[in-house]
């Protein structure tokens, strides 16, 4: 039996996770690769048009997936940290990839509570079980998957002249395809890049002092904290932050950040199956080239 792993959404932000599990587990895994300009197509003709582009996207991942391997792992996440939520569309995505693809050889469906470590193994072990994976292997090759997503990530040493902060939900900052190829971009152009994953926790906590209320979305709290402690702390010369067409947290997030960062400047990039890359780039070239002028002639009084 071959299990397929859709390479969107949250995989972004858990991958190192799911791989080390689904090594652990031995069992015979294929994952669907990159995103592309066909699956992406594939993804557009299965899913309901009002639904956002990274969306679209991994429905296109399943597609292809249905074609190579008798099982796919489609989970349905509920909730990542306590106090907090995620867009509804993770807790009914096994029920929407299921009506938009024709697709009923899901597996790893079960509610998954990753803010309680011992709820998110039981999980594992529930769904394992329906495959014939007895619970001490599952239990294992959890155990190595968690210590995998917590280990040490690499720092970046940065020491360019411009340093930006890309921010946005992973699946956007992380598929070169929907941000098209953004990062390589920046970096042939000498830029720096920081993202909110190297911005610690408790750095990020920190920021929500003064705000009326702890933030009830995850990626508000991520990508609010990461544009505020970098800010404060001047690490950064201005924020580039990606956002899905139709994506109801970010317009609050995005007002959030502009409130807090004061005068730092940001480019907001709206990603949706139309974005015309020529537009992308020109936008892109042109907020560079603000943030060099900014910086040459910071010292100057006007």
């Amino acid at each position: 039996m071959r299990i397929g792993i859709p390479e969107g959404l949250l995989f972004h932000r858990y991958e190192r996770f799911i791989r080390c599990f689904f090594e652990r587990l031995g069992v015979d895994v294929i994952y669907s690769g990159k995103t592309n300009r066909k699956i992406l197509e594939e993804g557009i003709k299965s899913c309901v048009d009002e639904a956002c582009l990274p969306i679209k996207v991994f429905h296109g991942h399943v597609s292809k997936l249905s074609k190579e391997c008798d099982k796919i792992a489609v989970f349905r996440l509920m909730k990542c940290e306590y106090g907090e939520s995620i867009c509804p569309k993770f807790c009914g995505l096994p029920e929407l990839v299921k009506s938009g693809t024709g697709e009923d050889n899901l597996v790893f469906t079960g509610p998954l509570y990753l803010n309680d470590k011992n709820k998110a193994k039981k999980a594992f072990i529930r769904d394992a079980k329906l495959l014939g994976i007895p619970a001490y292997k599952t239990s294992r090759a959890f155990e190595s998957a968690y210590k995998e997503l917590f280990s040490n990530k690499q720092k970046r040493d940065l020491d360019n002249k411009i340093v930006i902060a890309l921010l946005g939900h992973p699946y956007n900052t992380k598929d070169s395809f929907i941000n098209m190829n953004l990062i390589d971009k920046l970096k042939k152009m000498g830029v720096g890049i920081v993202t909110e994953e190297d911005v610690s926790e408790e750095d990020k906590l920190k920021q929500q002092t003064g705000l009326m209320k702890k933030p009830y979305w995850l990626f508000l709290r991520d990508n609010f904290g990461a544009a505020s402690y970098l800010s404060e702390k001047k690490k950064i010369d201005g924020i580039i932050y990606l956002s899905s067409f139709c994506c109801g947290t970010d317009s609050i997030t995005i007002e959030m950040i502009r409130n807090r960062i004061k005068d730092l400047p940001m480019l907001v990039l709206k990603l949706d199956e139309h974005t015309g890359e020529a537009g992308f780039n020109t936008r892109i070239e042109a907020f560079v080239e603000l943030l060099e002028r900014r910086k040459k002639h910071e010292a100057n009084l006007s």
